[in-house]
């Protein structure tokens, strides 16, 4: 996999991660355990560092997916972000997850209009979408600002430590994506 290293301005810079980054992003999931739990399926696994750097070493042997990228914000670590990547059907899902301390500041938006024109400009993809729960109004918004159809309702789609959660899932299509930014 080729890495990923985007400077997005003002600040804002989206990194593949290393396996050395382990212990960094052990602690900023530790601190955010309450805000991922009812959305992140992977938060109760996740116990230590050795389950982020095993994370890290799967998505960096992926040939195509573009997983275990770090959000940074002035150099400092805040929320993840990747894009699981389905060549066949040339399509992929963007997913996300953001310090409490650090949102509200559009870093997820940003980072996920990077990761569209990379699925778009630069992979030459088809379709991407984004997933998030019924009641996840924040990962709601930021699909819908980057212009994503919402397409349906998932019933017990997602897995979380609470049980299942429906999810919507939103799309958006190379035409679309070429319109809005013409």
């Amino acid at each position: 996999m080729n890495p990923i290293l985007w400077e997005l301005g003002d600040g804002l810079v989206v990194r593949t991660l290393t396996p050395d980054d382990d212990v960094e992003l052990f602690a900023l999931v530790d601190r955010n355990r309450e805000r991922l739990r009812p959305w992140m399926p992977w938060e109760p696994t996740t116990k230590g560092p050795a389950d982020t750097r095993e994370f890290i070493e799967r998505a960096l042997a992926s040939e195509d997916d573009r997983e275990a990228n770090g959000i940074y914000l002035e150099g400092r670590l805040v929320g993840t972000a990747g894009m699981r990547v389905d060549t066949m059907d040339a399509k992929a899902e963007v997913g996300y997850w953001i310090d409490g301390d650090a949102q509200g500041q559009g870093l997820v938006t940003r980072t996920c209009e990077r990761f569209l024109a990379f699925a778009f400009e630069e992979l030459g993809l088809h379709r991407v979408e984004l997933l998030a729960a019924t009641g996840n109004t924040r990962s709601r918004a930021v699909a819908e600002r980057l212009g994503m159809t919402q397409e349906g309702t998932g019933r017990e789609n997602g897995r979380v430590a609470g049980g299942f959660v429906d999810l919507v899932t939103y799309g958006i299509l190379d035409r679309e994506w070429r319109d809005r930014h013409r």
